[in-house]
């Protein structure tokens, strides 16, 4: 078999970046020690209402943390639990999210907050609420047939 020498150039150049990619991916990976975030936090979904702090849902002013509340939000069968949220605006906020049934999904239309909730782990994000509006949770990732009426409104008000 006979390849024109322009053929070979660029299988030559093709195979070169293939092997330099692969390089740059495993010393990052390996030698710097970068891996995909993993759940650090396990819980029963067949417990969830019984396993802190997914015993009171909702949001809750918390001391001594970096952050000012934690919202806790249990996704189940086409609904987030609570339902209407409030926040003061300005206020740094730890949402904690867990499903009890099948995969969820957590968006915060118009923001950039967007969690995957998977039965058996804890989704944790941290973020700051600067805007005052309201704003709606959606699931975007299908769940069943009541999929399209799975929603929440979060709600950001002055602090009083």
């Amino acid at each position: 078999m006979h390849l024109h020498r322009y053929e070979k150039w660029w299988l030559t150049f093709g195979i070169g970046a293939l092997i330099i990619f692969l390089a740059i991916v495993g010393i990052q990976a390996f030698h710097q020690g970068h891996q995909p975030p993993s759940a650090k936090v396990k819980v029963d979904p067949e417990r969830v209402d019984q396993t802190e702090p997914f015993t009171k849902p909702g949001l809750h002013k918390v001391t001594g943390k970096d952050w000012d509340y934690e919202l806790v939000i249990v996704a189940s069968a086409f609904m987030f639990n609570p339902g209407e949220i409030e926040i003061p605006r300005g206020s740094k906020v730890k949402i904690i999210a867990t499903t009890k049934d099948v995969v969820h999904g957590f968006e915060v239309a118009g923001t950039n907050i967007n969690m995957m909730l998977e039965p058996g782990y804890v989704s944790e994000y941290i973020t700051t609420f600067k805007k005052n509006g309201e704003y709606l949770i959606v699931c975007n990732e299908y769940c069943g047939t009541g999929h399209h009426m799975m929603s929440a409104r979060l709600k950001v008000v002055d602090k009083a």
